[in-house]
């Protein structure tokens, strides 16, 4: 068995690939949680706005008395928003589905693992050489030479 990532011939039981770290067990899908979360979203919403547009109503009307024009722009004003909050939850469950199609998993080619390979790049960068690494002169040579003064 080899790495779909690296093609490196693997081991059995392995979780993980021991050259570049990919996991190797099953990738789970977690579209449908998503879906799920946004259409429970999406009812829990209508059905909260439905109940916040009558019940509103109806106190408005018997327990503020007020008049039926108030009663209809805050059942107006209700619908509204729960409408746009419903949209952009749609809107979004939408992307979501998109964003989920184009991510499709495509195996990487598989690789026989005796053709040569290219460098991979390197996780630490090699230390920098001492600048006085591989120097040749001394000083000491210096010490033994007469002063020279110039006139």
């Amino acid at each position: 068995m080899y790495c779909s990532a690296c093609a490196t011939p693997l081991a059995p039981g392995l979780s993980y690939c021991n050259r570049c770290g990919m996991s190797l067990k099953e990738r789970t899908d977690n579209k449908p949680t998503i879906v799920a979360s946004y259409l429970t979203a999406i009812t829990i919403v209508g059905l909260g706005g439905l109940g916040l547009m009558l019940g509103g109503a109806v106190a408005l009307r018997n327990g503020a008395m007020l008049g039926e024009e108030v009663v209809g722009i805050f059942m107006l004003m209700t619908f509204a928003i729960v409408a746009i909050v419903e949209l952009s939850l749609c809107r979004q469950l939408s992307r979501v589905n998109r964003a989920a199609e184009k991510k499709e998993f495509v195996p990487a080619p598989m690789i026989p693992p005796t053709e040569i390979r290219g460098s991979q790049p390197r996780s630490l960068a090699e230390p920098l050489p001492s600048v006085t690494e591989n120097t040749t002169r001394t000083l000491e040579y210096a010490h033994h030479d007469p002063p020279k003064f110039e006139r």
